[in-house]
């Protein structure tokens, strides 16, 4: 696993929303980075020339390409498809 740990589950957003205290429950953006967290995804966005995500909120959208935002977040890159 590209964590290193042996075990992994998803957070509910309850468990994790307090690390995001500027952002709406459930509209938290990818960058981690941010809030001191690592970013991971999986390496098919790689292959998408934009991604869409919310930003913070549930009525605001950011759409940006790949490259940039692989720039500006610098996320760990696995290949979940694999396993």
């Amino acid at each position: 696993m590209v964590t290193g740990a042996t075990n992994a589950a998803l957070a509910s957003e309850q468990e994790f929303k307090d690390k995001f205290p500027d952002c709406q429950t459930g509209a938290m953006p990818p960058f981690g980075n941010l809030y001191d967290m690592p970013v991971f995804t999986d390496e098919s966005l790689t292959r998408d020339e934009e991604i869409a995500f919310n930003a913070g909120s549930h009525l605001e959208l950011i759409r940006m390409g790949w490259d940039d935002f692989e720039g500006l977040v610098k996320p760990r890159i696995d290949n979940r498809s694999e396993r």
